[in-house]
């Protein structure tokens, strides 16, 4: 293959993509709503890629980001970035986030202390903010402050952040769920 390929490809939430080249892998696109604009979203990273088969080393990825968007653990360390193009600050960023474990969370302030550069929690937000890689560098694991979910993550936004972080377990359940509830019109305990 010469030059820069990419595929669109079938999971649990919708149509997502990735692009690659010889190097590693270029992007990936979490599913938008509708599966043209998935595909926009991932060529306007990587305008000269063009639509292909994936290369032997590129399916076991996909294999790799449907299994994770249903739910299941999968290791995406070993995979290979190509990262011409991407500042070398952020690739320090994305090089911190790819070692959080599923089902934990770091903050800005966090992997900015972690690189030694206590003082560039808003340099981390804006690498997390284009990070290019989703899944394979989860982005979703880093907040702007601890169990702030709420903030934009590349790729797909608060929601999806929120998906990914339950599907991990990494979602504390907090406050009283329906069953916890006492509604009004039902009589306590002590009141029988």
């Amino acid at each position: 293959m010469a030059g820069a390929a990419y595929t669109i490809f079938d999971t649990m939430l919708g149509r997502c993509g990735i692009a690659w080249d010889r190097d590693g892998v270029l992007a990936v696109q979490l599913a938008e709503s509708r599966e043209i604009d998935t595909r926009r979203r991932l060529l306007r990273l990587c305008p000269d890629a063009r639509e292909n088969r994936p290369a032997a080393w590129v399916e076991p990825v996909i294999d790799g980001i449907a299994a994770t968007l249903s739910g299941e653990p999968w290791d995406f360390s070993e995979v290979a970035l190509d990262l011409g193009g991407i500042p070398a600050f952020d690739c320090r960023v994305y090089d911190a986030v790819r070692a959080i474990p599923r089902g934990e969370t770091a903050t800005f302030a966090d992997i900015a202390k972690q690189l030694r550069s206590s003082g560039a929690a808003h340099a981390v937000g804006q690498a997390i903010r284009r990070n290019p890689f989703a899944l394979i560098v989860p982005c979703h694991r880093v907040l702007a402050a601890a169990g702030d979910t709420s903030g934009i993550c590349a790729n797909g936004g608060a929601i999806t952040r929120r998906r990914l972080l339950s599907l991990e377990g990494a979602l504390a359940t907090s406050g009283p769920t329906l069953f916890d509830v006492l509604l009004p019109f039902a009589p306590r305990q002590a009141d029988r």
